[in-house]
């Protein structure tokens, strides 16, 4: 049956059930949460994150494996990766763009897409561009973006600093008029923020093809992320979330200064947030107290990456529950 969801440009495009795709996030969508979400019609992007090969080559392999009988749902299974690393060390790109099962799409995030687009559009793969404010969209499209990821503020994890940062609600529609007028082939997802039915809907309504989600499917049954990380993110409210550098210092990740990162307003976080350049300058034993509570799995000192959309998340749940409520509390919302 044919409805405003499964018609959108975007479920038609990459053969989707429903028009949201994975976000990828690095450690967290890993193999089985892939599978998961491809076999529940969506978009299932890999968190490739930071590109360790090895843990990209296993994580799509548990992907592909679990998705070996089913041709269509191995369709929808691409790949995501943080463009600056990249530049670094792009083998685990290398090696998914070298794959005999080919990705439905690869995403970049966080800088210039230029020189890696070519690579990943010449072999004819679809390119997913996130972007955090107007001035980067141009760059994105030019680079040969197939989509185009408008990221809020209000996501988890890493995003445009609190002073720059875009809200959602509005950066849909400024993007989605953009593009009519430049780019109209060009496909948009919102992202930030959304995860029930109620965003989705909003998400389209605002101009998107569809929607990146994040938190939600962070929190599922299938997520790579700690159980207790999770645990914790289920009690919190949306106001429990910040965003600053500190976890980027405390786990030595050398992000450009125009990104910092989002989750639980924790203790940890508590003491060093107006503090920021002091931890620059000397961050040795504040570095220690948190890998020693990440060992521990205590969560007053080790981080857990949730958007504002924590305080929408009640329950942990199997990644095809999570998105088929989604899919039909929007469906229900926008009347088909």
């Amino acid at each position: 049956m044919s409805d405003r969801l499964t018609s959108s440009r975007f479920a038609a495009r990459f053969g989707l059930a429903t028009p949201i795709a994975l976000a990828p996030m690095a450690l967290a969508s890993g193999g089985d949460l892939a599978a998961a979400c491809a076999k529940a019609g969506a978009l299932a992007l890999i968190g490739g994150g930071y590109g360790d090969l090895d843990w990209t080559a296993r994580e799509h392999s548990i992907a592909a494996q679990a998705l070996s009988t089913d041709a269509q749902a191995a369709d929808r299974l691409g790949c995501g990766f943080i463009t600056w690393r990249m530049e670094k060390d792009r083998s685990a790109l290398d090696w998914v763009l070298g794959h005999p099962l080919p990705p439905a799409a690869i995403m970049l995030s966080f800088g210039d897409p230029t020189t890696l687009a070519r690579d990943i559009t010449a072999r004819g793969i679809a390119l997913i561009c996130q972007i955090q404010t107007m001035a980067q969209l141009p760059q994105a499209v030019d680079a040969g973006a197939s989509v185009i990821v408008a990221q809020g503020a209000e996501a988890g994890g890493h995003g445009m600093n609190a002073s720059d940062g875009r809200s959602t609600f509005t950066f849909i529609p400024e993007i989605a008029d953009w593009l009519a007028a430049h780019a109209p082939d060009v496909l948009l997802l919102g992202a930030g923020g959304i995860a029930d039915g109620r965003g989705l809907a909003a998400a389209m309504m605002l101009g998107a093809d569809g929607a990146l989600i994040g938190s939600r499917l962070w929190a599922c049954e299938e997520s790579l992320a700690a159980r207790g990380a999770i645990d914790e993110a289920l009690q919190a409210s949306g106001d429990d979330t910040a965003r600053s550098a500190v976890f980027d210092i405390l786990r030595q990740k050398d992000w450009p200064p125009q990104y910092d990162f989002r989750a639980l307003r924790n203790a940890i976080h508590r003491k060093w947030e107006g503090r920021i350049e002091e931890l620059r300058a000397d961050p040795a034993a504040a570095i220690a107290d948190y890998a020693q509570g990440t060992a521990h799995g205590d969560y007053t000192r080790a981080h857990v990456t949730v958007g504002e959309a924590a305080g929408l998340i009640s329950t942990r749940v199997p990644a095809e529950h999570a998105i088929a409520a989604i899919t039909q509390e929007a469906r229900a919302l926008l009347g088909s």
